[in-house]
């Protein structure tokens, strides 16, 4: 699987890309990640890509040539199932659109700044637009990273244990139960006996009625879809 993300501060994309399941899934060729700087995009001398938004107001608005020429020029050599757009107003991001985009080959993620980009770009270019909460960031850089984090642990074979990301919360529509470690007794504090059991078919229901009552309590929205 392939991402193309473009983003005027590639910077910001270096670290969350070369550490821990991102890094190994580059390693091991099940993932690819590129970052395409904006502004060699830009045909002017100062590499801006950015001006004054018409009618006005606040802030500034990223042209939509640069934008144009970049994604133009990645479409010449491969089809892209989405050209995906970070921004607060679109589609919030859930496991149930991870899942869908972990299935495709190639995604082209953009990363908007400063006020917002020329509508003409997401007219023309973008296929669908996604945010990551209802909350205002000060670009589009760190969305992406958190896209492609939970798309790219779902790809098979990224994860050491393949069945760890079926049992997320969010995968069945619940919130995941609690889990637990060594030691069975901290302080007085005790592991629940039926997870030390063995019994499998009973560890099962607890898991099942514990992610139930943790749904109910701090996602009853979730039962309600």
């Amino acid at each position: 699987m392939r991402f193309d993300i473009i983003t005027v501060l590639p910077g910001l994309l270096e670290s969350p890309f070369a550490h821990s399941i991102l890094q190994r899934a580059q390693q091991k060729g099940l993932c690819e990640i590129v970052v395409h700087n904006l502004r060699d995009y830009a045909h002017n001398k100062h590499r801006s890509v950015d001006d004054y938004p018409y009618g006005g107001g606040s802030g500034m608005v990223m042209q939509i040539e640069p934008f144009a020429v970049c994604i133009e020029q990645l479409q010449e050599k491969r089809q892209y199932d989405e050209v995906i757009f970070m921004t607060p107003d679109g589609e919030t991001l859930n496991q149930t659109i991870a899942n869908n985009l972990s299935t495709k080959g190639n995604l082209m993620v953009l990363c908007g700044h400063y006020k917002g980009i020329d509508q003409r770009i997401r007219d023309l270019f973008v296929t669908r637009e996604i945010s990551v909460g209802d909350y205002v960031l000060s670009g589009g850089e760190l969305p992406a990273a958190v896209l492609v984090d939970t798309v790219t642990r779902l790809i098979p074979g990224v994860l050491s244990d393949e069945t760890s990301a079926l049992s997320d919360s969010f995968q069945g529509e619940l919130l995941d139960a609690p889990v637990y470690t060594r030691p069975a007794n901290w302080r007085g504090h005790q592991v629940p006996d039926v997870l030390l059991s063995g019994n499998e078919a009973a560890i099962n229901r607890w898991r099942d009625e514990q992610a139930m009552q943790r749904t109910k309590a701090r996602r009853p929205d979730l039962l309600d879809d």
